[in-house]
């Protein structure tokens, strides 16, 4: 293992710090996880309703985020148009904007009285808000800018050379873009919809904004942990364990492919 050959002893002091300031917390949850009645905890019915509505919310998500994102990241990394910028700011504003408001957005724009909302209802008879449906939007919203930033790097950094051949041989464009430029960025595509993912896994403020918090058809697995807070707070507990292990396999899983290194 190699070190800094010169290290302030100062800066070793303050980065001490800064490592126990995110340590400890966490040793705080694992210390007081009911270990001994973890199973059980676990096995509770609403608590596995949970676990169930978060899995199948979350993948949904990601899914959406995937049709609807990854053409968005092409264009951002491929075409030139005016507002580009503002467009790429706009769809990373998730990412910073606080939940609580990105939910309060997404009533405005699809709330039975909303901006699309509305005509939603009246035309088609489709409400979204406090539906399963609408925690999936929810998730979607905030998780979808992790996916579009992986896939316009990976994008960006793809050999065209390769795109430019098939186009000689005299592929088609969607030929060229199937069957060349999705395997080339087939890697940046992976860590982008595992990224989402786990955002929308661990999906809380919009999703009570916007679909509410209603066992079996929006209760996912944080509003479960928020609800159990005060009733049941090893189970609270449990369940944000869940969680902390997947957000922990999930990053360690992609530091290979973040830093490029196993180490």
């Amino acid at each position: 293992m190699s070190t800094s050959r010169s290290v302030p002893i100062g800066a070793v002091a303050l980065a001490s710090v800064a490592a126990l300031f995110f340590v400890l917390p966490l040793a705080g949850l694992v210390w007081k996880a009911p270990w001994s009645a973890l199973a059980h905890e676990l096995n509770d019915h609403e608590v596995r309703q949970a676990l169930a509505l978060s899995l199948v919310c979350s993948l949904w998500a990601t899914a959406l985020s995937m049709v609807v994102g990854v053409p968005l990241a092409w264009v951002l990394a491929r075409a030139e148009f005016p507002g580009r910028r503002i467009l790429r700011a706009l769809t990373t504003l998730p990412m910073v904007l606080p939940p609580v408001v990105g939910g309060v957005a997404l009533l405005l724009a699809f709330g039975r009285r909303g901006l699309v909302g509305q005509w939603l209802d009246q035309w088609f008879g489709i409400r979204l808000t406090f539906t399963t449906a609408g925690a999936v939007l929810a998730e979607a919203f905030v998780a979808m800018p992790f996916l579009v930033l992986t896939a316009e790097a990976g994008f960006r950094s793809a050999d065209q050379r390769y795109e430019d051949a098939a186009r000689t041989l005299g592929a088609r464009p969607w030929t060229v873009f199937r069957r060349v430029t999705l395997p080339l960025v087939a890697p940046s595509l992976a860590a982008g919809a595992v990224l989402a993912w786990a955002r929308a896994l661990g999906e809380f403020g919009a999703t009570i904004t916007f679909a509410g918090n209603f066992p079996g058809t929006t209760q996912t697995t944080p509003l479960r942990v928020y609800a159990l807070l005060e009733s049941r707070p090893p189970a609270a507990i449990a369940l944000s364990l869940v969680l902390l292990a997947v957000s922990l396999a999930v990053l360690v899983g992609l530091r290979r492919r973040w830093l490029g290194t196993a180490g």
